[in-house]
């Protein structure tokens, strides 16, 4: 599951596969704003049924943090 989060996510900020891991902070990424952050989340939902509570969504910070909200 870990790995199709993180395609999702490569997916939706238009990253070249292998871009993004699990120790990947958001700071680090390139076009990883709240307006794309929120895309990240709807389409998580969207495509892999991952709910996420807005506000624990807001905390976020890196990948690994999205994969411990996300359950996995």
């Amino acid at each position: 599951m870990r790995e199709k989060i993180i395609a999702v996510i490569e997916s939706t900020l238009n990253l070249p596969s292998g871009t993004l891991n699990e120790n990947t902070k958001i700071e680090e990424v390139e076009g990883w704003d709240s307006l794309a952050h929120v895309l990240i989340i709807g389409e998580l939902e969207s495509s892999l049924g991952i709910s996420i509570a807005l506000d624990e969504a807001i905390e976020i910070s890196s990948v690994k943090e999205l994969f411990e909200k996300a359950g996995v």
